[in-house]
């Protein structure tokens, strides 16, 4: 009797599957190299190509290690003592220490001599957001803080120095004492939201400094060395400098409630806090927080620009990488001509976001330098591109999504952290409504930035006789006083749309430029990605974004 032969538990091969993807990220990214170039960060493509290989292996893993690992609370130490401190997974400091070092902080002011360097900063900003979001908030708030902390000679020097160190230092100990700060800030109360002006934090002189008491509903990155907050002062509303630690080591009274359960963000911590006599430095006169915070704020504005399209860049990158390597119906899905018109698409959208995110640093880096007319164009540009560009990134990352199929829905491809993350730059420093309204007021009160606005866009004028028409009648519509309010997110996305469009025909690349016009202002488009006309340059636009 023959003896049986064991049954094998092979179930099956793994076939059809993409492979891991690890590249890098600069160099495969046509879009923003060029983008760089035109706008005049392109002195710095060297360093931008080392940073785009550990963006696209290193990086990218921490990415993941971070916001699998949340941040956690710790009030008091094992013996009671009041901590008020995070504890982060070591892949978060990882990722903090890189972006630093290369300047996302800091590279615009630290090399301000040379002209172009907030266009390379912007670069840097957009490959780091790729690998990880949570990170960028202290990044892009440090970064930001520096106009603001000039309203106060004595600040600054102290504090500037500090704010543009390439050192990351994660120690939780007197700012003095480090080799480098970040930076927080904080505005939002419970009664008020973007109505800062009802907030209800008081600031009590004390000598040379002030004592704050009150809270913020929303406190991002607690783990900063110091805040730019705003409380009300004898004499207004006003900004001031909150340190973690006093100048004699004891910990400030910045008591933190909770940590946000957020949707997404997950690497970074975002609180509630209270203020029981927080030790602050004024900055800038009384009265004047919110002018001297704006300008803090006009450039975390650029920054949710800069997360956005880069957050949408790396949702194409994932969607094409896997359709030039998953099979369907006997062709690799690269190949077949609906998904070719939803990657096209895809691509079409992200290099007219990135190009405008381009544009818009290089008017940072103008009014950066003193040029009136730069300053007058970031003025309302800003507020134009941040409402559009962040308005678009959860759709856009929802369809690249749709290209993987149900494997864009789990957590082990970042597909789905992405599309968590996509929401937040359109609400965060200002939703969409607020943005359109600032619009409207720098209309009406700086009308010198509406009308460099229209003349950018004018720049491109008899190059394309779709853009032409389209500019003329909004000219005509902004003029109309009537419901001008009510019509304002109408007027500020087609604002955003014949900016690109300017932008890319300007660029030089027609074929890029012309399927633009033609479908976001020529009506050859539906409402979905993928609604492309038969005659657009597919491949020309897929093989732009990510060269095979």
């Amino acid at each position: 009797m023959s003896t049986p032969v064991a049954p094998t538990f092979i179930t099956h091969e793994v076939t059809n599957q993409a492979p891991p993807l690890v590249y890098d990220a600069w160099s495969t990214d046509l879009p923003l190299k060029e983008a760089v170039i035109r706008e005049g960060g392109g002195w710095h493509e060297a360093e931008l190509k080392k940073y785009g290989t550990r963006v696209g292996g290193e990086l990218m893993a921490a990415g993941f290690l971070a916001n699998e690992n949340k941040p956690k609370f710790r009030p008091f130490d094992r013996y009671g003592h009041r901590l008020d401190e995070v504890e982060f997974h070591p892949s978060y400091h990882q990722l903090m220490g890189a972006a630093i070092e290369v300047g996302v902080t800091h590279f615009g002011w630290s090399h301000s001599a040379t002209k172009g360097s907030h266009v390379a900063r912007m670069a840097l900003s957009y490959l780091h957001n790729q690998a990880d979001q949570g990170t960028s908030c202290p990044l892009t708030m440090t970064y930001a803080a520096v106009p603001t902390l000039k309203h106060s000679a004595e600040l600054a020097t102290i504090w500037i120095p500090r704010v543009t160190s390439s050192h990351y230092d994660a120690r939780s100990i007197r700012a003095d004492q480090k080799t480098g700060v970040t930076m927080g800030m904080g505005m939002t109360e419970k009664q008020g939201g973007s109505d800062v002006r009802s907030n209800s934090t008081k600031a009590h002189p004390n000598g040379a400094t002030y004592e704050l008491v009150g809270h913020k509903f929303f406190f991002s990155a607690p783990m900063c060395d110091a805040f730019l907050v705003l409380a009300q002062a004898e004499g207004g509303l006003t900004c001031f400098l909150m340190p973690r630690w006093r100048p004699d080591g004891s910990r400030n009274p910045i008591r933190i409630q909770r940590l946000k359960d957020k949707l997404g963000d997950w690497s970074n911590a975002s609180s509630e806090v209270e203020f029981h006599g927080a030790t602050a430095w004024r900055v800038g006169d009384e009265g004047r927080g919110v002018a001297n915070i704006l300008e803090m704020v006009a450039l975390t504005r650029q920054d949710c620009m800069i997360g956005s399209s880069s957050l949408m860049r790396q949702a194409l990158v994932q969607a094409i990488h896997h359709a030039r390597h998953r099979v369907a119906f006997g062709k690799k899905l690269i190949d077949q001509p609906l998904m070719k018109n939803v990657l096209a698409d895809l691509a079409l959208e992200s290099e007219a976001h990135t190009a405008l995110t381009a544009r818009v640093a290089r008017a940072v880096d103008g009014s950066s330098r003193g040029d009136e007319k730069e300053a007058a164009f970031a003025r309302m540009a800003t507020a134009v591109g941040k409402y559009w560009v962040c308005k678009r990134a959860a759709v856009f990352v929802n369809e690249a999504q749709e290209c993987l199929g149900g494997a864009g829905y789990v957590e082990e491809a970042n597909l789905a952290r992405l599309y968590r993350q996509a929401p937040l730059n359109s609400i965060w420093e200002g939703s969409g409504n607020i943005q359109c309204l600032d619009v409207l007021r720098a209309a009406m009160k700086e009308p010198a930035s509406l009308q460099s606005v229209f003349a950018e866009v004018k720049a491109a004028q008899g190059q394309n006789a779709v853009l032409d028409t389209e500019m003329a009648k909004l000219v005509s519509d902004f003029a109309d006083p009537a419901t001008l309010e009510v019509r304002a997110r109408s007027l500020v996305e087609r604002l955003a749309l014949c900016l690109q469009a300017s932008v890319l025909i300007r660029a030089g690349n027609s074929a890029v430029s012309d399927a633009f016009c033609e479908s976001r202002l020529g009506g050859q488009h539906g409402a979905a990605f993928g609604t492309l006309s038969a005659k657009a340059p597919f491949d020309v636009l897929i093989n732009r974004a990510f060269p095979s």
